[in-house]
């Protein structure tokens, strides 16, 4: 099979070479391009068709880059095409990329097509996770790429849900948090709505301004290997070269500025840096392939060129097109400043048409009201003269009443008089039943001493019969001792006894009673403290499960098993900050 394949790729190199021309497919960051080359045209060539199709004029900045078994390559600008190691398959697809990137990219970018293949490229590259990028500042960036789409911010046309669809932060940093999209969505519409008035190109170049400042921005990372096989990272950007930990693409542990650099060169897999300083020990290292080397080699040199050009003075045609870019900035000035100002006439002859459309629809409000003013007003009239007719015939009827009242009046005066002469017969009957009740008081008194008699002879008789009485008992005193068979002392203590123990029994029943009932409602509030008890719990539990459910993150976990073995959530970021640090002294001791 592979054999076949072999020939197969042989098959095709040979037919290219017979062919005079080849398809290639340019994909750049919004759209591919594709073009037919001749087989004599060399890298150079196929790489200013596709700049002059662009637009682009910063050509120094930007690469064609293909892609070679496990690895990339850039093509190279002084050989052919097909003889370089390009893919066999037509279309050839090429990458067109910023394969380096500016210090500082609001001072070197001067073109606007520049400045948005970077913005384009930077931030494929954040949202991809190949430049490390913090919460708060992809948030910001975000809310910056959503006003270079978007242009200014308006309620009106961006509600809530615009920006469903849009991919605006990594991935890793919307998994740190537990945030639906809506809270995401509300964060970055903030920031956005406080850009107003920006462009486009001034949006994204905010962007760049921002993310240049990231650890990983333009830094190429490549695996390498000290002397003593200690696997590292090579990084490569617009400063120098710096050496990382494997883990930690964001620290290096030492760097090489490219102002300290005198030579760069490799043999096979061994690179060597010989710093500016004869004195100073070359610095070696290895790499996994050749290949590899020979591309840390051209990014090198781009560099320490684009370096070195940056601190020398602007060559004739970069200040000829920065005086373009500032004429076209001055000028797209004064046209912005004259659409804001015919903005704000139009903006002002919209608020006062509003202003004249709320006056007339008020002064129509005012003139309704006063037709319904006036129809009310015919009403009441109606209604005033319906009630003063029936005023009228009520003045009628309580006419007739009042005639009605003086002919009672009169009866009333009749009755009246008769009723003064049944009150003089009733003042003369009163005073004979008085003559009688003085009659009736004589009799009694002469009744009530009579009475008084009869009690005084009442009493007399009972003393009478008092003595009697006494008289009979001594009789029958005497008759009774003489009688046998009857104990003097047999008769009467027994009752007044066992009324006592009646007494005593009750009052000692009705103590065991209230002790029972007293004993009751103890137990009654002892059950019902442990039921309070028990719900105190239950809710303590359900609570707890229920913040354990809502925020089980692996912070929380760390920090619950912190816990679990008395150490405090300090202590354990000390410890751990102890063992990165020891790892480092670790990696340090074996360079």
């Amino acid at each position: 099979m592979a054999s076949a394949l072999a020939a197969k790729m042989g098959f095709n190199s040979l037919m290219r070479k017979q062919a005079k021309t080849f398809n290639v497919r340019i994909s750049t960051m919004e759209s591919d391009l594709e073009f037919s080359c001749e087989v004599k045209w060399k890298g150079k060539d196929l790489f200013d068709l596709v700049c002059r199709t662009l637009g682009l004029r910063e050509t120094w900045f930007f690469g064609l880059r293909y892609n070679i078994k496990d690895t990339v390559a850039w093509l190279k600008m002084d050989k052919k095409v097909l003889d370089q190691e390009v893919p066999k398959e037509e279309p050839i697809i090429f990458h067109f990329l910023a394969k380096f990137y500016p210090e500082n990219a609001e001072e070197e970018l001067v073109q606007d097509i520049t400045q948005h293949l970077f913005f384009l490229q930077v931030k494929k590259k954040i949202l991809e996770e190949e430049i490390h990028c913090p919460p708060e500042a992809s948030v910001l960036l975000a809310s910056y790429a959503v006003h270079a789409e978007y242009g200014d911010y308006d309620p009106a046309v961006h509600k809530p849900g615009f920006l469903a669809e849009e991919e605006l932060l990594p991935k890793r940093v919307i998994n740190l948090y537990q945030m639906t999209p809506e809270m995401w969505e509300e964060r970055i519409t903030a920031c956005y709505a406080e850009h107003r008035g920006r462009t486009r190109d001034e949006a994204e170049m905010e962007y760049l301004k921002i993310a240049q400042d990231l650890d990983m921005y333009g830094v190429n990372y490549f695996l390498i290997r000290n002397k003593k096989g200690t696997d590292l990272l090579l990084g490569v950007d617009a400063l120098g070269l710096h050496i990382y930990e494997p883990d930690n693409k964001l620290t290096p542990k030492c760097s090489f500025p490219w102002n300290e650099i005198r030579n760069i060169s490799y043999s096979d897999k061994e690179f060597t840096i010989k710093p500016l300083d004869k004195k100073a020990n070359v610095f070696k290292f290895n790499s996994s392939r050749l290949r590899v080397n020979k591309l840390i080699l051209q990014l090198c040199i781009g560099n320490h060129d684009l370096f070195m050009r940056r601190r020398r003075v602007d060559s004739l045609e970069v200040q000829q097109m920065k005086a373009q870019a500032r004429e076209e900035r001055a000028r797209k000035q004064v046209e912005r400043q004259r659409l804001q100002r015919e903005k704000q006439l139009r903006e002002e002859a919209e608020r006062a048409r509003d202003e004249l459309e709320r006056r007339l629809i008020q002064l129509q409000d005012e003139a309704d009201m006063a037709n319904e003013a006036l129809l009310r007003s015919e009403q009441t009239a109606d209604l005033l003269a319906e009630k003063a007719q029936i005023a009228e015939e009520e003045a009628k009827l309580l006419a007739q009443k009042a005639a009605e009242a003086e002919t009672e009046m009169q009866r009333i005066k009749v009755t009246a008089i008769r009723g003064q002469e049944e009150r003089r017969l009733m003042e003369q009957k009163m005073l004979e039943a008085k003559m009688v009740a003085l009659k009736m008081a004589e009799e009694s008194e002469r009744r009530a001493k009579e009475a008084e008699q009869l009690k005084q002879d009442l009493l007399e008789a009972r003393d009478s019969e008092r003595r009697a009485k006494n008289k009979l008992l001594e009789i029958t005193s005497k008759a009774v001792y003489m009688s046998p068979g009857l104990a003097p002392d047999s008769m009467p203590q027994d009752v007044s006894f066992s009324r006592e123990n009646l007494s005593f029994d009750f009052k000692d029943t009705d103590m065991k009673r209230l002790s029972m009932e007293i004993e009751k409602e103890k137990v009654e509030y002892m059950e019902k403290s442990k039921h309070l008890q028990e719900q105190l719990n239950e809710l303590k539990t359900e609570i707890e499960s229920l913040k354990l459910k809502e925020r089980e993150t692996p912070l929380d976990i760390i920090h619950n098993q912190n816990t679990e073995q008395g150490t405090s959530k300090h202590s354990n970021f000390k410890k751990l900050t102890l063992q990165s640090t020891k790892s480092r002294v670790a990696f340090f001791e074996e360079l």
